[in-house]
């Protein structure tokens, strides 16, 4: 085997390595020996000199050594293809029959830190976070292809945290037919239409679709208010789900066009449907209190520490506003997709505006990822989606 870079830890700096962490960050590193280049494979070793791991390093990043394997192997296309087989398994078992579209690989999740392939039917998306998963983008296609034999790989390498790595962001084609926009999913028998090109994240809120079918499940004869709707995904399962009435708020009138393209395509044109454009703060605030569900699903108010007490404030003022505006006996569907914001946290808020509300509210159920969003259990930075599911008096 070819001699590999080497790291080595201040002494006590292994504990986190020891207990699971993937993550080494640059200050608990004591040297390097060898010709460590942004993305190269290393081997990182204890201050005691015990082996750790092997994994990409980048001198650029604070994260600069994120772990493949604890054992020493060779990193080759059999390693990688092995993991994607591990990750095919898990979501073929428990998604066949439900939907067509899922995510594939979430990074540390699938222990492949760095990469995210989305799934919509045939069309792949992928997204390339690291020096070392960059380095590696070929002999991750050629394994993509040869297993899942995909029509088109598209690469969504548009975000800004690869600047951390000291990659420029990246979007095209990467592999396959070009693209017919939109492309058409399903998920528990309602179709989609998704733009993997310029869409949110890589063209769909995945993340929530268990979320959504829950949705679908309570919503038969209510009136819905969907907040932050984007195109439509919350309100197109209320409306499979034989809901009376559904108002839609969203600052962009694209999204609320592509929410009513969706309500078309799932054939809700009999059922009453307010799409209202504008600030959902200010929106809210002028409604009148009449309605059966509420969804709260904002983008992320907290993307630094630093933020979490101006947020808290947000998510308090939009959970305050659901409370006003539901019936007794109403359910509130509202979710934070901020890692800074804790699950102790985000209840507190809620309690919070209960409170000033003067309502009394039960909590039924907490919700996070699903399945096909699976986190690194020694991982917790990947935990990102909470929710909690309220039922208002």
């Amino acid at each position: 085997m070819k001699r590999l870079p080497k790291i080595t830890l201040e002494k006590g700096k292994e504990k986190p390595l020891l207990r699971g962490h993937p993550w080494v960050f640059s200050g608990a590193v004591s040297r390097t020996e060898g010709d460590i280049s942004p993305g190269a494979i290393a081997e990182v070793y204890s201050g005691d000199g015990n082996f750790l791991g092997m994994g990409h390093f980048n001198p650029h990043s604070q994260i600069i050594l994120r772990i493949l394997t604890r054992e020493r192997e060779v990193l080759d296309s059999s390693f990688f293809r092995e993991r994607l087989l591990q990750a095919k398994a898990l979501r073929e078992e428990r998604l066949k029959g439900k939907t067509n579209a899922y995510r594939l690989i979430n990074a540390e999740g699938d222990f492949l830190p760095g990469l995210i392939v989305d799934r919509y039917g045939e069309i792949f998306v992928l997204q390339c976070l690291t020096a070392g998963m960059e380095r590696l983008k070929g002999l991750l296609i050629d394994n993509l292809v040869k297993i899942f034999c995909p029509k088109s790989i598209y690469e969504r390498s548009d975000v800004s945290t690869r600047k951390e790595e000291g990659l420029s962001e990246t979007k095209g084609l990467l592999y396959g037919d070009a693209i017919l926009k939109p492309v058409e999913i399903e998920e528990y028998g309602c179709r989609f239409r998704v733009d993997v090109e310029e869409g949110q994240k890589t063209g769909f809120y995945l993340d929530q679709r268990e979320n959504r079918f829950f949705l679908q499940k309570v919503s038969k004869g209510k009136s819905v208010l969907d907040c932050f709707c984007y195109t439509g995904g919350f309100s197109v399962h209320a409306g499979i789900g034989g809901a009376q009435e559904i108002t839609l708020v969203d600052s962009s009138d694209e999204a609320l066009e592509r929410a009513k393209d969706h309500v078309s395509l799932n054939q809700l044109r009999k059922i009453p449907i307010h799409p209202i454009r504008g600030d959902v703060f200010e929106v809210m605030r002028g409604l009148e209190p009449d309605f059966d569900i509420v969804i709260l699903d904002p983008p992320p108010f907290v993307k630094k520490r630093a933020h979490l007490v101006h947020a808290s404030r947000g998510y308090k003022d939009l959970n305050l506003q659901a409370f006003r505006l539901l019936k007794e006996g109403g359910l509130l569907l509202t979710f934070s997709c901020s890692h800074y914001m804790d699950w102790d946290l985000f209840q507190k808020i809620i309690f919070s505006a209960a409170v000033d509300a003067k309502r009394k509210v039960q909590l039924l159920a907490r919700r996070g990822h699903p399945i096909d969003h699976p986190i690194h259990l020694s991982h917790p930075e990947g935990e990102y989606l909470r929710g909690f599911i309220c039922r208002v008096w």
